[in-house]
Protein backbone atom coordinates (compact mmCIF):
# COMPACT_ATOMS: atom_id res chain seq x y z
CA UNK A 1 0.00 0.00 0.00
CA UNK A 2 1.38 3.06 -1.24
CA UNK A 3 0.82 5.98 1.62
CA UNK A 4 0.55 9.75 1.12
CA UNK A 5 0.83 12.80 3.58
CA UNK A 6 -1.10 16.12 3.00
CA UNK A 7 -0.28 18.78 5.23
CA UNK A 8 -2.51 21.62 4.78
CA UNK A 9 -5.73 23.31 6.31
CA UNK A 10 -9.42 22.00 7.02
CA UNK A 11 -11.91 22.88 4.98
CA UNK A 12 -15.45 22.36 6.92
CA UNK A 13 -17.19 22.66 3.64
CA UNK A 14 -15.40 19.64 2.53
CA UNK A 15 -14.25 20.64 -1.07
CA UNK A 16 -10.88 21.94 -0.64
CA UNK A 17 -8.12 21.23 2.16
CA UNK A 18 -7.30 18.09 3.44
CA UNK A 19 -10.73 16.99 2.92
CA UNK A 20 -10.36 16.90 -1.00
CA UNK A 21 -6.63 15.88 -0.38
CA UNK A 22 -7.84 12.46 1.29
CA UNK A 23 -10.28 12.37 -0.87
CA UNK A 24 -8.05 12.18 -4.11
CA UNK A 25 -5.78 9.96 -2.73
CA UNK A 26 -8.42 7.02 -2.09
CA UNK A 27 -9.63 7.79 -5.55
CA UNK A 28 -5.66 6.92 -6.52
CA UNK A 29 -6.04 3.93 -4.69
CA UNK A 30 -3.32 5.70 -2.06
CA UNK A 31 -3.56 5.52 2.12
CA UNK A 32 -3.96 9.21 3.05
CA UNK A 33 -2.71 10.41 6.13
CA UNK A 34 -2.71 14.21 7.40
CA UNK A 35 -0.88 17.08 9.63
CA UNK A 36 -3.14 19.99 10.08
CA UNK A 37 -1.97 23.51 9.72
CA UNK A 38 -5.13 25.29 10.33
CA UNK A 39 -9.09 24.68 11.10
CA UNK A 40 -11.07 26.60 8.62
CA UNK A 41 -14.83 27.63 9.03
CA UNK A 42 -15.66 27.57 5.55
CA UNK A 43 -18.37 27.08 2.92
CA UNK A 44 -18.65 27.17 -0.74
CA UNK A 45 -19.32 31.16 -0.23
CA UNK A 46 -16.45 32.09 1.62
CA UNK A 47 -14.39 32.02 4.47
CA UNK A 48 -15.82 32.96 8.34
CA UNK A 49 -12.89 32.20 10.25
CA UNK A 50 -9.50 30.90 10.37
CA UNK A 51 -7.90 29.32 13.57
CA UNK A 52 -3.66 28.07 13.09
CA UNK A 53 -2.12 25.42 14.99
CA UNK A 54 0.97 25.98 16.43
CA UNK A 55 4.00 25.13 14.21
CA UNK A 56 4.83 23.00 18.17
CA UNK A 57 1.81 20.67 17.30
CA UNK A 58 1.88 20.40 13.48
CA UNK A 59 5.54 18.99 14.25
CA UNK A 60 4.17 16.81 16.40
CA UNK A 61 1.83 15.67 13.71
CA UNK A 62 4.31 14.90 11.38
CA UNK A 63 6.18 13.23 13.82
CA UNK A 64 3.89 10.84 14.53
CA UNK A 65 3.16 9.77 10.70
CA UNK A 66 6.92 9.84 10.20
CA UNK A 67 7.87 7.67 13.06
CA UNK A 68 5.64 4.68 12.50
CA UNK A 69 3.82 4.71 9.10
CA UNK A 70 6.28 6.72 6.74
CA UNK A 71 5.05 8.48 3.43
CA UNK A 72 5.84 7.86 -0.22
CA UNK A 73 4.83 11.52 -1.19
CA UNK A 74 3.74 14.57 0.88
CA UNK A 75 2.00 17.69 -0.47
CA UNK A 76 1.79 21.31 0.96
CA UNK A 77 -1.11 23.13 1.05
CA UNK A 78 -2.65 26.44 3.30
CA UNK A 79 0.32 27.03 5.75
CA UNK A 80 -0.44 30.44 6.85
CA UNK A 81 2.62 32.32 8.15
CA UNK A 82 6.00 32.77 8.05
CA UNK A 83 6.87 30.56 11.41
CA UNK A 84 3.94 27.40 10.07
CA UNK A 85 6.25 27.61 6.29
CA UNK A 86 9.35 26.78 8.29
CA UNK A 87 8.01 24.37 10.67
CA UNK A 88 7.04 22.43 7.35
CA UNK A 89 10.38 23.07 5.64
CA UNK A 90 12.24 21.62 8.66
CA UNK A 91 9.94 18.70 9.24
CA UNK A 92 10.41 17.67 5.27
CA UNK A 93 14.23 17.76 5.44
CA UNK A 94 14.12 16.30 8.78
CA UNK A 95 12.24 13.26 7.82
CA UNK A 96 13.83 13.18 4.60
CA UNK A 97 10.06 13.07 2.62
CA UNK A 98 9.96 11.84 -0.74
CA UNK A 99 8.59 13.14 -3.72
CA UNK A 100 7.28 16.93 -2.35
CA UNK A 101 4.33 18.41 -3.88
CA UNK A 102 4.23 22.46 -3.25
CA UNK A 103 1.10 23.83 -3.60
CA UNK A 104 1.54 27.62 -2.86
CA UNK A 105 -2.12 28.44 -1.75
CA UNK A 106 -2.37 31.96 -0.95
CA UNK A 107 -6.02 32.86 -1.91
CA UNK A 108 -9.09 31.13 -1.76
CA UNK A 109 -11.91 30.99 -4.41
CA UNK A 110 -13.92 33.23 -2.80
CA UNK A 111 -11.03 35.83 -2.84
CA UNK A 112 -9.98 35.17 0.81
CA UNK A 113 -6.60 35.61 1.43
CA UNK A 114 -5.24 32.51 3.08
CA UNK A 115 -1.61 32.99 3.00
CA UNK A 116 0.22 36.39 4.76
CA UNK A 117 3.01 38.21 2.75
CA UNK A 118 5.26 37.55 4.78
CA UNK A 119 5.41 34.15 4.11
CA UNK A 120 5.21 34.22 0.55
CA UNK A 121 9.27 34.99 0.48
CA UNK A 122 9.47 31.98 2.68
CA UNK A 123 7.69 29.80 0.42
CA UNK A 124 9.76 30.41 -2.29
CA UNK A 125 13.33 30.48 -0.65
CA UNK A 126 12.74 27.66 1.76
CA UNK A 127 9.81 25.33 0.66
CA UNK A 128 10.08 25.22 -3.32
CA UNK A 129 13.52 24.30 -3.51
CA UNK A 130 12.61 21.17 -1.52
CA UNK A 131 9.94 20.78 -4.25
CA UNK A 132 9.94 18.15 -6.82
CA UNK A 133 6.79 19.60 -8.35
CA UNK A 134 5.42 23.31 -7.59
CA UNK A 135 2.34 24.00 -8.77
CA UNK A 136 0.71 27.60 -8.55
CA UNK A 137 -1.91 28.97 -10.24
CA UNK A 138 -1.32 32.24 -12.18
CA UNK A 139 -2.69 34.66 -9.65
CA UNK A 140 0.07 32.45 -6.94
CA UNK A 141 2.84 32.96 -8.97
CA UNK A 142 2.11 36.95 -9.99
CA UNK A 143 2.55 36.90 -6.54
CA UNK A 144 5.65 34.80 -6.02
CA UNK A 145 7.42 36.23 -8.35
CA UNK A 146 6.28 39.95 -8.50
CA UNK A 147 5.03 39.76 -12.25
CA UNK A 148 2.02 39.80 -14.32
CA UNK A 149 0.87 36.75 -16.31
CA UNK A 150 -1.33 37.71 -19.32
CA UNK A 151 -0.25 35.18 -22.02
CA UNK A 152 0.65 31.49 -22.19
CA UNK A 153 4.14 33.15 -22.77
CA UNK A 154 4.00 34.67 -19.53
CA UNK A 155 3.27 31.27 -18.29
CA UNK A 156 6.70 29.88 -19.78
CA UNK A 157 8.36 33.06 -18.49
CA UNK A 158 7.47 32.25 -15.04
CA UNK A 159 7.81 28.95 -15.36
CA UNK A 160 11.97 29.82 -16.33
CA UNK A 161 12.06 31.94 -13.17
CA UNK A 162 10.57 29.48 -10.43
CA UNK A 163 12.84 26.83 -11.87
CA UNK A 164 15.74 28.99 -10.73
CA UNK A 165 14.74 28.48 -6.88
CA UNK A 166 16.02 24.86 -7.30
CA UNK A 167 12.85 22.61 -7.70
CA UNK A 168 12.66 20.31 -9.97
CA UNK A 169 9.17 20.64 -11.95
CA UNK A 170 7.18 23.74 -12.03
CA UNK A 171 3.82 23.24 -12.99
CA UNK A 172 1.69 26.79 -13.72
CA UNK A 173 -2.16 26.12 -13.62
CA UNK A 174 -3.66 28.46 -16.53
CA UNK A 175 -7.17 27.76 -15.80
CA UNK A 176 -7.47 31.39 -15.24
CA UNK A 177 -5.96 32.68 -18.45
CA UNK A 178 -9.55 33.10 -20.30
CA UNK A 179 -7.48 34.52 -23.45
CA UNK A 180 -6.82 30.51 -24.61
CA UNK A 181 -9.55 28.90 -26.05
CA UNK A 182 -8.35 25.58 -23.51
CA UNK A 183 -7.32 25.33 -20.50
CA UNK A 184 -3.75 24.97 -20.62
CA UNK A 185 -1.53 24.19 -17.93
CA UNK A 186 2.53 24.99 -18.52
CA UNK A 187 5.20 21.95 -17.22
CA UNK A 188 8.63 22.70 -17.27
CA UNK A 189 11.93 20.26 -16.10
CA UNK A 190 14.32 22.91 -16.98
CA UNK A 191 14.62 22.32 -20.34
CA UNK A 192 11.35 21.27 -22.12
CA UNK A 193 8.23 22.88 -21.45
CA UNK A 194 4.87 20.12 -21.85
CA UNK A 195 1.82 21.99 -22.19
CA UNK A 196 -1.18 19.84 -20.42
CA UNK A 197 -4.42 20.80 -22.14
CA UNK A 198 -8.72 20.16 -21.44
CA UNK A 199 -11.43 21.44 -22.39
CA UNK A 200 -13.20 24.46 -20.48
CA UNK A 201 -16.48 24.06 -18.73
CA UNK A 202 -18.96 26.68 -18.28
CA UNK A 203 -19.23 25.86 -14.49
CA UNK A 204 -19.22 28.05 -11.28
CA UNK A 205 -18.48 24.69 -9.18
CA UNK A 206 -14.94 24.47 -9.39
CA UNK A 207 -14.21 25.11 -5.45
CA UNK A 208 -11.00 22.65 -4.45
CA UNK A 209 -9.82 22.51 -7.89
CA UNK A 210 -5.71 23.44 -7.02
CA UNK A 211 -5.95 21.17 -3.82
CA UNK A 212 -7.81 18.04 -5.85
CA UNK A 213 -4.96 18.67 -8.49
CA UNK A 214 -1.54 19.28 -6.69
CA UNK A 215 -2.84 15.99 -4.45
CA UNK A 216 -3.72 14.11 -7.57
CA UNK A 217 -0.06 14.33 -8.79
CA UNK A 218 1.05 13.47 -5.04
CA UNK A 219 -0.60 10.14 -5.42
CA UNK A 220 0.71 9.36 -8.44
CA UNK A 221 4.51 9.81 -7.23
CA UNK A 222 3.64 7.61 -4.53
CA UNK A 223 2.39 5.12 -6.41
CA UNK A 224 6.04 5.74 -8.33
CA UNK A 225 4.75 7.56 -11.63
CA UNK A 226 8.00 9.96 -13.21
CA UNK A 227 6.74 13.34 -12.33
CA UNK A 228 5.53 14.02 -15.89
CA UNK A 229 3.35 11.30 -16.47
CA UNK A 230 1.68 12.09 -12.68
CA UNK A 231 0.74 15.28 -13.98
CA UNK A 232 -0.72 14.30 -16.90
CA UNK A 233 -2.67 11.55 -14.67
CA UNK A 234 -4.13 14.15 -12.34
CA UNK A 235 -4.69 16.61 -15.55
CA UNK A 236 -7.38 13.82 -16.98
CA UNK A 237 -8.38 13.28 -13.16
CA UNK A 238 -8.64 16.84 -12.38
CA UNK A 239 -10.81 17.75 -15.83
CA UNK A 240 -13.21 14.91 -15.49
CA UNK A 241 -13.92 15.66 -11.52
CA UNK A 242 -14.64 19.29 -12.95
CA UNK A 243 -16.78 18.23 -15.50
CA UNK A 244 -18.44 16.00 -13.18
CA UNK A 245 -18.72 18.60 -10.45
CA UNK A 246 -21.77 19.08 -7.65
CA UNK A 247 -24.04 21.96 -7.44
CA UNK A 248 -23.97 22.06 -3.75
CA UNK A 249 -24.26 25.15 -1.83
CA UNK A 250 -24.91 28.80 -2.98
CA UNK A 251 -21.40 29.12 -4.46
CA UNK A 252 -18.55 27.83 -5.97
CA UNK A 253 -19.45 23.62 -5.14
CA UNK A 254 -16.86 21.46 -5.15
CA UNK A 255 -15.54 19.10 -7.79
CA UNK A 256 -16.13 15.72 -8.02
CA UNK A 257 -13.85 13.14 -6.42
CA UNK A 258 -15.62 10.56 -6.91
CA UNK A 259 -15.25 10.28 -10.84
CA UNK A 260 -13.63 6.88 -11.83
CA UNK A 261 -14.44 5.14 -8.97
CA UNK A 262 -17.17 2.15 -8.61
CA UNK A 263 -19.79 2.02 -6.12
CA UNK A 264 -19.74 -1.12 -4.42
CA UNK A 265 -22.22 -0.58 -1.07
Amino acid sequence: MKKALTIAGSDSGGGAGIQADLKTFTAFGVFGMSAITALTAQNTVGVQGIFEVSPEFIMEQIRSIMSDIGADAVKTGMLSNEIIVNTVADAIEKFRIPNVVVDPVMIAKSGDALLSETARKIIKDRLIPLATVVTPNVFEAEAILNMQIITLDDMKIAATELKETGCQWVLIKGGHIQNEAEAIDVAFDGKDFYLLKSPRFATKNTHGTGCTFSSAITAGLAKGYEPLKAMQRAKEFITEAIRNSFPIGKGHGPTNHFVGTETKW
